[in-house]
């Protein structure tokens, strides 16, 4: 048996995805007479109170498009030093709409409205990069799963909105946080120009992510897809999965959460680990001892089939999901405390 906690990202479909992906109707999605697909978007508007949305093929282009319709070249976009449209999609902010990054130095991922007027100030000097946009991600990844507080977001938007910003939320696993929080799809819809949300991680879809917006936003996105090769034919099959995984895997979350929960409480009292990020949602971070070190952690963990995965600086991630069982729970748990 592996035990596979390098990610959400690597379950398969179950059974009765698999099912409904092998009856879906299809047709060509470049020509919008993919019936699947059309009911795939309608479903996530309609689930945010938004006007449209389009279906990507990985949360990186959706997060991509967003930067490049709400920016020009030569702009600046704002967003906190953890911020995964900065460290993880290999620079396409830069190479795909040339645009710069301001950083904020938040907390485990987020920012406070203050540090946002701050990050703002001096935009009018000809010198500088022009901010045109904020992206804020939720929950955080490299921050290990944590959630934003939702007012703190209503006043992160009112700065926004103040100086001509647009706001984006990289939302790849925003259902965990309206889980854990017991927040709803329509307060994000109200609160950002766009909003990116990923089927492929806790949800367990094989396949996509899906841009929200307004239906001029989502027109423009349509092209920018095309231009960045995203264009799909029969992808309803894939659509499929997605509206099955919207029906019916937002509220089995808890139970990731829950595991997380259980994971931080035996790694808490290990005298090995130095340190354990608070947990929130389904992602755990921890760092052990120097003089056993992540990487040697890691592979005495591989060694016994539990795959974990290096976040830097010493960082160790566990994520829990779909596929985690409650055999593979008592296994992992038994192995951090005969360590």
């Amino acid at each position: 048996m592996i035990v596979d906690l390098i990610s959400d990202t690597v379950t398969r479909p179950t059974k009765k995805m698999l099912e409904v992906m092998m009856h879906a109707k299809v047709g060509d999605d470049v020509f919008k007479m993919d019936p699947t697909v059309n009911e795939l978007q309608e479903k996530a508007a309609a689930m945010f109170g938004m006007e449209d949305a389009l279906f990507f093929p990985s949360g990186t282009m959706a997060n991509q498009t967003a930067i490049k319709l709400h920016t020009q070249p030569g702009d600046q976009l704002i967003c906190d030093k953890y911020a995964h449209v900065f460290n993880y999609e290999g620079g396409g902010a830069a190479f795909n709409s040339g645009v710069t990054c301001k950083l904020i130095d938040g907390n485990r991922g987020m920012f406070s409205a203050e540090q946002l007027k701050e990050a703002v100030a001096g935009r009018a000097d000809i010198h500088v990069p022009y901010a045109r946009l904020v992206c804020v991600e939720n929950t955080t990844n490299k921050g290990g799963g944590a959630c934003w507080d939702f007012t703190e977001l209503e006043k992160v938007q009112k700065v926004a909105k103040e100086n001509n910003l647009s706001f984006h939320l990289d939302g790849a696993r925003l259902f965990n946080a309206l889980v854990a929080k017991k927040e709803t799809p329509q307060q994000y819809g109200q609160l950002f120009d766009t909003i990116s949300i990923c089927l492929s991680k806790g949800l367990g879809a094989p396949v996509g992510s899906i841009l929200l917006g307004s239906k001029a936003h989502i027109a423009k996105a349509l092209r920018i897809r095309k231009l960045f090769g995203g264009a799909m034919r029969q992808v309803g099959f894939l659509a499929a999965a997605g509206i099955y995984a919207l029906d019916n895997h937002i509220e089995r979350l808890a139970e990731d959460h829950r595991k997380a929960k259980e994971i931080g409480e035996v790694l808490g009292a290990l005298s090995y680990v130095t340190k354990l990020e608070t947990i929130e949602t389904n992602i755990v971070i921890f760092y052990v001892d120097k003089q056993i070190g992540a990487a040697h952690f890691i592979q005495k963990m591989k060694d016994k089939n539990i795959l974990l995965t290096p976040m830097g600086e010493g960082r160790i991630r566990i994520v829990t999901h779909l596929d985690y069982t409650n055999e593979m729970h008592a296994l992992l748990l038994s192995e951090l405390k005969k360590f």
